[in-house]
């Protein structure tokens, strides 16, 4: 059996959005840039049921309106399901396909430290957004959005949870709240 440690190690692919016509299919929101093979057929997701984190083995597959349909083994009514919105679908990390050099999953870079190449430091990776794709930074002066290009992330280490970028001029002072101007005192005149 899967502990709550080994869930915790494990990669989000999806969310239960929910239930599916009446044979204990969900409609799954895709937490990932393959969903025809991460749930294909015969792919094995983890969901964390009352019991714990389970093992399933996807049924059947289609996409509806850009979003995964499946059934998993086990469940074939409404009832089997209609409690599972917005459980999460995960999968061991080693299941993963290897992505070429310079290419990262989003989970590998959310939690990494952020310093300039010259060592100071400057937030906590806290999510990717697309788009760009830019990483959301989190630091001493709030959240600082850091472009995801080379010229600028300059060194992406996994392994040590580390990313040192070399920011263009005036990058990071972006979130630097203005100095307030001295508050004129006022003086209120009338009755009480």
């Amino acid at each position: 059996m899967v502990g709550p440690g080994d869930w915790e190690q494990m990669v989000l692919v999806g969310r239960i959005a929910r239930p599916h016509g009446l044979r204990g299919q969900v409609v799954v929101n895709p937490e990932t840039d393959f969903p025809e093979r991460r749930f294909a057929p015969g792919s094995v997701l983890w969901i964390d049921l009352d019991d714990g984190p389970t093992a399933m083995t996807v049924r059947d597959f289609r996409l509806q309106g850009g979003r995964p349909v499946i059934g998993l083994e086990g469940t074939s009514r409404i009832e089997d399901v209609e409690s599972w919105g917005g459980r999460e679908l995960r999968v061991p990390e080693t299941t993963l396909a290897v992505l070429p050099e310079g290419v990262y999953y989003e989970h590998q870079l959310v939690g990494c430290a952020v310093e300039t190449t010259d060592g100071h430091p400057v937030g906590t990776v806290s999510r990717v957004e697309g788009g760009g794709p830019r990483l959301v930074v989190t630091g001493p002066r709030g959240d600082i959005l850091v472009p995801l290009a080379q010229e600028i992330c300059v060194d992406i280490d996994v392994a040590a949870r580390r990313i040192r970028v070399a920011p263009p001029d005036g990058l990071l002072e972006l979130n630097v709240p203005a100095p307030r101007a001295p508050r004129t005192p006022r003086v209120r005149r009338g009755r009480r």
